[in-house]
């Protein structure tokens, strides 16, 4: 079984319905460079007229992708019953999810719901994959995780203009 980094959800939302490739470049790069891996991404385009269009890339094969709804399953399985009999069942549920992809139709429609007309966004699944030898030498050095969040540029002119 594959070693799996920390995943990311990230939902962006872009003015108007042409996609300039920009990000996917930058993706391909860090892809790479291993450091990241595309889980899922979907985009979603709404034209003016409320029309929806919508693609959807990964950079899992299908086994890498039942394997890794396997492992979400079991966890939300073990979660939910708190034994070994949850972790199978949620294991065998996740993969079987997954075959369809990992976010699945339903959040093209959740998006293009949400999102204004003349619009486009996009969901993504990122796996930090740099963050693996970091994680697994906490774990060696007896670490444990208390608590994870990130701070963007934006949150801390917040908490600048907060004080002010």
């Amino acid at each position: 079984m594959e070693e799996f980094g920390p995943v990311q959800i990230m939902v962006l939302g872009f003015e108007g319905t042409e996609f300039t490739g920009e990000v996917l470049r930058e993706l391909r790069r860090l892809k790479q460079s291993d450091l990241v891996r595309v889980i899922d991404l979907v985009a979603v385009v709404k034209d003016e007229q409320g029309d929806v269009a919508a693609v959807e890339l990964s950079d899992l094969t299908d086994d890498e992708r039942a394997e890794f709804g396997a492992i979400a399953g079991a966890l939300i399985g073990l979660g939910m019953e708190g034994d070994e009999e949850g972790f199978e069942a949620g294991a065998i549920a996740g993969a079987e999810a997954a075959e369809e992809g990992i976010l699945g139709e339903e959040a093209v429609w959740s998006i293009a719901d949400v999102i204004p007309l003349g619009s486009r966004a996009a969901v993504a699944l990122l796996e930090h994959r740099w963050a693996i030898p970091l994680r697994d030498a906490i774990v060696r050095a007896g670490g444990v995780p208390l608590a994870d969040s990130w701070i963007h540029p934006e949150d801390l002119v917040a908490l600048g203009a907060a004080k002010a």
